[in-house]
């Protein structure tokens, strides 16, 4: 029922099995939100495979640690649910961890993270946080 929840599991069981990558279907919200991870430096890479009829999104994943086996995401967390719409105006927006995690937000401007959704002043739905 939650496309973008279940491509947060996706990338949690990938995670947790220590896999290079995870596959989800493909939508342009899902994709905004990995390029942002990807920008903040939480993913390594994420690429678009498949025809125009049926198209994936595969999600490269980041490890950190001596032996590259601890995962850079350490948590996911859906905020915004389709039972329960949270919207936040640009003065509510979090500060994830002071700082350490990015919260995201779906904006009239795009899928944006909070810090520069301030900077815009422009608030909107808030769909994750992550650390």
């Amino acid at each position: 029922m939650d496309p973008i929840a279940d491509m947060l599991a996706a990338v949690r069981n990938a995670n947790e099995r220590r896999l290079r990558e995870a596959r989800v279907p493909f939508s342009t919200v899902k994709s905004g939100v990995l390029r942002i991870l990807k920008e903040e430096g939480f993913i390594q890479d994420y690429r678009i495979e498949g025809d125009e009829k049926k198209r994936d999104l595969i999600i490269v994943l980041k490890y950190k640690g001596k032996r590259g086996k601890d995962p850079v995401i350490e948590r996911l967390e859906r905020v915004s649910t389709p039972g329960r719409r949270v919207y936040v105006g640009v003065e509510e927006i979090p500060r994830v961890r002071s700082g350490l995690g990015v919260a995201i937000l779906s904006t009239p401007l795009g899928i944006l993270t909070g810090k520069s959704a301030r900077l815009q002043r422009v608030g909107g739905e808030l769909l994750l946080r992550v650390w």
